[in-house]
C-alpha cells in the first residue's frame, strides 16, 4: 500500500461480548490497526472491550449513552481523522463479515483512494428472507434518489471509507445515527460524486445470534429516510440529470 494510503478499522459494539473477540483476532491477523466504538453496552460487554483495548494495535472508544450504530460511526470517523488516518474500514462486530476479505477491501481502497469501496452481500441459506424482502425494497429507493445503479447495496455494514470525503458530508449534511445510517450515507456520498466500488462478500446471520434490528422501529426510521431522501433528490435532479449525461 501507498505511504499516503493509511486505514483504521472501525468496529462499532453494541452488546456483541460473545462475538467481537474474534472479528478482532481476524483484523489483528491481517496486521491492522482497529478501534473500538463502544456504544454504550452493558458492564458484561464492556469489560470485554476494556481486556480486548489491551491488545497490540486495538484502540477503545467508549459513549457513555447509547447514540446507534451510525452515532459510534461518525464517533470512530472523527477519532480516525484525529489520529491522522485517511481512511475508515467499517466492519461489523457481530462476526457476520468474513474479515479474511479485509485485504482485498483495503487494495481496491489503496487503487481509488477517493472511492468508496462498498459490500455486497453473497448470502447463506440462513438469512432471513424477510429481510432480503426489505432490503431490496431499500435497494429499489436507493437506485430511485440517486437515479443511478451504482450502490448495488446500501446497506451493507462492510465498507471502507475516504476519511476526507465521509466528513464532508457528515459535517455539513443530517446523517441517520441508527440502522438508517449505512444507506443514508453512501447515498449523501454518491450525491457528491463520489465514487462506489462494488464488492461481493459473504455474509451470514449473526455468529452470536444477537440482532438489534427492531423490525417495526427501524423499518419505520429506515422509511422516513427515504422519503427525505426522495425530497433531497429532487432538489438535485438538475444537477443529478447533467451527470448522467456527462
Amino acid at each position: 500500500m501507498s505511504a499516503g494510503f493509511r486505514p483504521l478499522v472501525v468496529i462499532p459494539v453494541y452488546n456483541h461480548e460473545h462475538a467481537v473477540g474474534a472479528v478482532v483476532d481476524g483484523v489483528r491477523a491481517c496486521g491492522l490497526e482497529c478501534l473500538l466504538v463502544d456504544d454504550g453496552s452493558r458492564p458484561s460487554c464492556a469489560d470485554v472491550l476494556r481486556a480486548l483495548a489491551e491488545c497490540e494495535g486495538v484502540q477503545l472508544l467508549r459513549l457513555e449513552q447509547n447514540q446507534g450504530k451510525g452515532g459510534a460511526m461518525l464517533a470512530g470517523f472523527r477519532e480516525a481523522a484525529r489520529c491522522g488516518f485517511t481512511h475508515v474500514l467499517q466492519i461489523d462486530a457481530d462476526g457476520q463479515h468474513d474479515t479474511r476479505d479485509i485485504p482485498r477491501f483495503l487494495a481496491a481502497a489503496a487503487a481509488a483512494p477517493e472511492a468508496v469501496i462498498s459490500g455486497v452481500p453473497i448470502y447463506s441459506d440462513d438469512v432471513p428472507k424477510g429481510r432480503l424482502y426489505g432490503r431490496y425494497l431499500t435497494h429499489v429507493w436507493v437506485w430511485i434518489n440517486t437515479l443511478s445503479f451504482a450502490i448495488r447495496d446500501s446497506m451493507c455494514g462492510f465498507r471502507v471509507y475516504p476519511l476526507a470525503a465521509t466528513l464532508a458530508v457528515t459535517d455539513s449534511e443530517p446523517v441517520g445515527l441508527r440502522m438508517d445510517f449505512d444507506p443514508e450515507i453512501i447515498v449523501r456520498m454518491a450525491w457528491r460524486g463520489v465514487d462506489v466500488r462494488n464488492l461481493q462478500t459473504p455474509v451470514r446471520y449473526p455468529s452470536d445470534g444477537v440482532s438489534h434490528f427492531d423490525i417495526w422501529r427501524d423499518n419505520l426510521r429506515i422509511s422516513r429516510m427515504h422519503a427525505r431522501l426522495f425530497f433531497g433528490m429532487l432538489r438535485r435532479l438538475p444537477r443529478l440529470l447533467a451527470r448522467k449525461l456527462q
